[in-house]
């Protein structure tokens, strides 16, 4: 009997960044159709792509390395990726984890996505020696963070996650969660 369908968010990492390692969507949304995965749908250019794949009880980490694999014999540079299922996703939207927040013009929220756990020495929430960088939250490999750049123009946001976590993860802003929402529901 044939497995049912599982929905797929892959998140790649470093891609169409300040005009290196172009990834033409297109192109990527043939290289995923290339590995049997169906209803391929990327949004928008930093490499954001819902699937479906057969609910095998494939590990997360065997998908994510065929993907790599494959997408960088397609493109000729590393890609890392990221895989959550469809229920993280929707999860993480459920609780909203900005919702009690008050927000500005200035302020930028993030979910960054570990590729494993990691183990962190400090309480959160954590906030940077200039106040412009929090983070609010960690669960279930993901961070959950919030920059604020009335603060400091040129934050350090970024290297702060990847002091204390490593190079095995990818952000996100909180507007690119709710288009893949829209994406996900649309697709239903």
């Amino acid at each position: 009997m044939k497995s049912e369908k599982e929905k797929y968010i892959a998140f790649l990492r470093g891609i169409n960044v300040g005009g290196h390692h172009k990834v033409p969507m297109a192109e990527l949304r043939k290289e995923m159709e290339k590995l049997n995965f169906e209803n391929v749908v990327t949004l928008l250019n930093s490499g954001n792509i819902v699937f479906d794949n057969d609910d095998d009880d494939d590990a997360l980490e065997s998908l994510e390395k065929k993907i790599s694999e494959h997408l960088e014999k397609a493109f000729g540079f590393p890609i890392a990726t990221i895989i959550r299922k469809s229920k993280t996703i929707y999860g993480l939207l459920e609780n909203n984890p900005f919702k009690d927040l008050i927000l500005s013009k200035d302020m930028r929220l993030y979910v960054s996505f570990l590729r494993k756990e990691t183990e962190t020495e400090f309480q959160l929430p954590w906030t940077s020696d200039d106040k412009s960088f929090k983070i609010i939250g960690i669960n279930n490999k993901t961070i959950l963070s919030v920059l604020d750049l009335s603060i400091s123009k040129t934050p350090k946001a970024m290297l702060a996650l990847a002091r204390f976590f490593g190079k095995d993860i990818t952000t996100r802003n909180w507007n690119t969660i709710l288009r893949i929402e829209k994406e996900l529901y649309a697709s239903q």
